[in-house]
């Protein structure tokens, strides 16, 4: 655990004249899944937009049955929250302005691996003092990982908009490994996420590829995705990710189950 995470809990958990916070706002799409997925019943007060769009968030539905912000420290402030939650992403002038304000902000990095996501599930248990809760959720994580078959089926690799891959310190790689995937990208020196040339994926000759979640409309970055080299370079019909890929949350057991 991180200094400044370690010192906010102290400051929201470790006293005991201090309740856990009562109004709740999430504004960055991964802490409003754990948020939604561990507060108690009327405690989180507002998600952001993004987790009602069920194209980026699995729990579309119970976001839907809140308030949407839009990341903007003013409509935040007016809902009077004496806890707000975002990422590291979305840490920004809104985050500053909400701090210069007295409002405490706890901001989560990126959970890329396994380790991380069940920090992240411990951590928000804490924030939100729903330890029990937090228990019992990685407890059905950890028994959904277990059930996992481990077995080693091939060579893989992420192909994305703009021949973007990803390697084994991404979330991508945590799935891709999880699922019993050897991941193309790490042979090629690709830790983190990179380009991956299209002449270059094909004589790798890759048992599977993955592919980026397409969006409506047309795009020259994601005109890649159609080549015809593509439909013959794998053994394995292509797979395409969905809003399980996004976060480090439970909701990966889906992704790992959506490969075959």
């Amino acid at each position: 655990m991180r200094p400044s995470e370690a010192c906010l809990l102290l400051a929201l958990v470790g006293t005991p004249a201090l309740a856990a916070p009562e109004r709740v706002v999430s504004m960055n799409l991964c802490t409003d899944q754990l948020a939604l997925m561990l507060a108690a019943p009327g405690q989180l007060i507002s998600v952001g937009s993004y987790a009602q769009d069920p194209a980026l968030s699995p729990m579309a539905e119970a976001a839907k049955a809140l308030p949407a912000n839009h990341g903007l420290a003013e409509e935040i402030y007016l809902m009077e929250p004496d806890l707000v939650l975002t990422g590291q992403f979305s840490a920004g002038p809104a985050v500053a302005m909400l701090q210069d304000l007295g409002i405490p902000v706890q901001v989560l990095p990126p959970a890329d691996t396994i380790p991380q996501i069940r920090h992240q599930i411990t951590l928000m248990g804490d924030l939100l003092g729903r330890q029990d809760a937090a228990r019992s959720l990685l407890a059905r994580f950890d028994a959904g990982l277990d059930a996992i078959a481990h077995s080693d089926k091939g060579r893989a690799v992420f192909y994305d908009a703009n021949g973007f891959t990803a390697g084994g310190q991404t979330l991508t790689g945590t799935v891709l490994a999880q699922a019993g995937w050897h991941n193309i990208a790490d042979d090629l020196g690709i830790t983190n996420s990179g380009t991956l040339p299209l002449e270059q994926l094909v004589m790798s000759a890759p048992d599977l590829i993955v592919t980026g979640a397409r969006w409506p409309g047309r795009s020259r970055a994601e005109a890649i995705l159609d080549h015809p080299a593509l439909r013959h370079a794998a053994r394995t019909p292509a797979v395409t990710t969905d809003s399980a890929w996004i976060c480090g949350t439970p909701f990966i057991l889906h992704a790992i189950e959506s490969l075959p």
